[in-house]
């Protein structure tokens, strides 16, 4: 079997590892979420929009997580029924909604981003130094392109 040095030469090659490494790690972090947390990762992801963004529309939230306004409003909907989120009128446009955490909400979020953020941690401590620039110089770069459309 190639090694991921040799096949990620090519743009391909790259994409194609860039992509089973991400899944495998995102699987990995999912695996190390709070285990009183039981909440789907979906509505995680809203919830860590708005902690991340602070109050946002149904429709900026939507967009954010590239879902239909609909389905966004469902889980707006299961999340201000468990007490995670509550909705208010917009200052300026009364017929748009305007999402915010509550204490428990945001409390969720912390304890879920402290667990996974602390294994990750112990993960990149095992690295070299050298290595770990490595990831701070694509940081930023991973993050422009889960960004992208």
């Amino acid at each position: 079997m190639p090694s991921v040095e040799k096949v990620s030469r090519t743009d391909a090659g790259l994409a194609s590892e860039l992509r089973v490494s991400v899944m495998r790690l995102r699987r990995r972090l999912a695996n190390e979420r709070d285990p009183a947390n039981d909440l789907s990762i979906p509505v995680m992801a809203v919830l860590g929009a708005l902690f991340r963004y602070g109050e946002l529309t149904v429709g900026e939230l939507a967009g954010i997580e590239r879902v239909q306004p609909p389905t966004m409003t469902r889980k707006v909907n299961f999340l201000e029924e468990g007490g995670y989120v509550l909705r208010r009128p917009h200052e300026t446009d009364g017929r748009v909604v305007v999402v915010a955490l509550t204490e428990q909400g945001r409390a969720t979020v912390a304890a879920d981003r402290k667990r996974r953020d602390e294994w990750l941690s112990r993960q990149l401590r095992e690295l070299s130094a050298e290595e770990r620039e490595v990831l701070r110089a694509a940081a930023p770069i991973l993050h422009r392109l889960s960004e992208r459309d």
